[in-house]
């Protein structure tokens, strides 16, 4: 038997902090016109963000309130519809944002339109019945033409067990970044792309001749956090052509999983060629920035966060002026040629998150129109022309993005690319793949590890929703 989210259980954890949060929010005539109604013959909606003027998120909070809305309710206005939209800003940490959504879609209330949703969340709100598919709250929502500039893969951020729960907004991908100045001294290519991971571990090997330099980082341990799973486990794990969670059960001690450990394995054990102590440090992450902006590490797994906000020249954590002439990217490849999810050669993770509809809204056809207006070429334009990023769509990508590497990610990237499931037990399962490979680069041996993090899954999801 499965293990299943029931409403029950999902509402008494998120109740005391939920409660808390309400209590310091807003008055109650903000909270009031969620899932709206009407207001002498208006149609009233709102569309929640968190995000505030002047605090968290102030530019999605600016555009919302000072674009958005007067463009939308200007357009309804012209088709002779009259519309007012309210804004539910919020400028809190995501967890009690996501508690105090998960409360209002309980009880039936909250905004109509909920941005500000991680894409992450999806899978536990969608079991808990708290939020429905777009097909079932507004079925003309399945003919709206934006769902051909984005991906079936990015569909997958904001999509479970193939229905589809909102539209993705902003998203992200995952390559290997490489020091041009140091393959040349290695005498490895400056177009390098590898094939197969031993094409990388290849790499690697000729980079250690080089004095001073490691190798390759690629993050493990609990001390890196999510960006171990993201950046390191899951991407690998999807070259194997699994999965951590897959037809309603979680990948167990796979020969996929003892595949991925091996390689950790092979990095941090006998051939030395990545920096063990750097997986434990605190602050790791930060370090591998910095010693690979200064040309001592040669290879680095990374998302397109690196290259926008790290080592771009504006950056206060490890800017490169040179950062165009000196730094490269390739494609993660899959374990071997073929051998990826769906049979790819080429494989990356991508996080994000959007906006949903509330199920319980009054108007589903207006509160539609406004979540694709928010997502229209013109509205995404008008919110990243400051600040260029990637979006879901393919044609505002090619209108707004001119970087090349951002490109890259945007067109070679994207459609390779998978999505964390958005279960409610994922962020345990994530720290027990940070374990794993934390005890591979201690010394245990891949076999080893994949038995201890099974036992450990099987007391998170139960031993009945892991397959080996």
């Amino acid at each position: 038997m499965k293990t299943y989210i029931t409403r029950g259980r999902f509402a008494a954890a998120l109740l005391v902090p939920a409660l808390v949060l309400a209590a310091c929010g807003g008055d109650d005539d903000d909270s009031s016109d969620g899932a709206a109604g009407s207001e002498d013959g208006q149609v009233a909606l709102v569309v929640a963000e968190n995000a505030i003027q002047g605090g968290k998120n102030a530019e999605a909070a600016e555009w919302v309130e000072d674009w958005v809305i007067p463009e939308f309710e200007a357009m309804k206005a012209d088709e002779g519809v009259e519309v007012t939209v309210g804004f539910e800003g919020s400028g809190v940490d995501d967890e009690d944002y996501k508690t105090a959504l998960a409360l209002d879609l309980q009880t039936g209330e909250g905004a109509d339109v909920i941005g500000g949703f991680d894409g992450i969340w999806t899978g536990e709100f969608a079991q808990a019945e708290y939020i429905q598919p777009l097909s079932e709250v507004y079925p003309e929502s399945e003919s709206w033409d934006g769902w051909d500039q984005i991906t079936e893969n990015v569909q997958q951020n904001l999509s479970f067990n193939d229905e589809r729960y909102g539209i993705p907004g902003g998203t992200d991908g995952r390559v290997i970044y490489f020091n041009k100045e140091l393959f040349a001294e290695a005498g490895l290519p400056e177009d390098w792309q590898p094939t197969s991971w031993d094409e990388i571990l290849d790499a690697a090997r000729a980079l250690k001749d080089l004095d001073g330099v490691v190798p390759l980082q690629i993050n493990a341990g609990t001390a890196m956090g999510e960006a171990t799973t993201m950046q390191g486990f899951l991407p690998l794990l999807a070259g194997t052509g699994a999965t951590v969670w897959e037809d309603d059960v979680w990948q167990g001690a796979s020969p996929g999983m003892e595949q991925v450990l091996d390689f950790y394995a092979t990095v941090y054990g006998d051939e030395e060629l990545g920096d063990p102590l750097l997986q434990q440090e605190a602050a790791g992450r930060d370090n591998s920035f910095l010693q690979f902006s200064e040309g001592e590490i040669g290879m680095l797994i990374e998302g397109d966060y690196l290259w926008r906000s790290v080592i771009n020249a504006d950056s206060d954590i490890a800017p490169m002026e040179n950062r165009d002439e000196v730094i490269g990217w390739a494609l993660i490849p899959a374990m071997e040629p073929g051998a990826g999810i769906d049979g790819q050669d080429f494989v990356s993770m991508s996080g994000g998150g959007g906006q949903v509809l509330n199920p319980n809204t009054e108007h589903p056809d207006l509160a539609w129109e406004l979540m694709a207006f928010m997502n229209s070429p013109e509205a995404l334009l008008e919110r990243h022309k400051d600040d260029p990023r990637i979006t879901s769509r393919a044609d505002v990508n090619e209108e707004l993005i001119d970087d090349p590497m951002i490109t890259f990610i945007a067109e070679e990237v994207l459609p390779i690319s998978f999505f964390r499931p958005g279960l409610e037990e994922y962020p345990e399962v994530s720290i027990a793949l940070q374990e794993a490979t934390e005890t591979v680069v201690g010394g245990t041996s891949p076999a080893d590890a994949a038995q201890q993090y099974q036992s450990t899954l099987e007391g998170i999801v139960g031993a009945e929703n892991v397959a080996e």
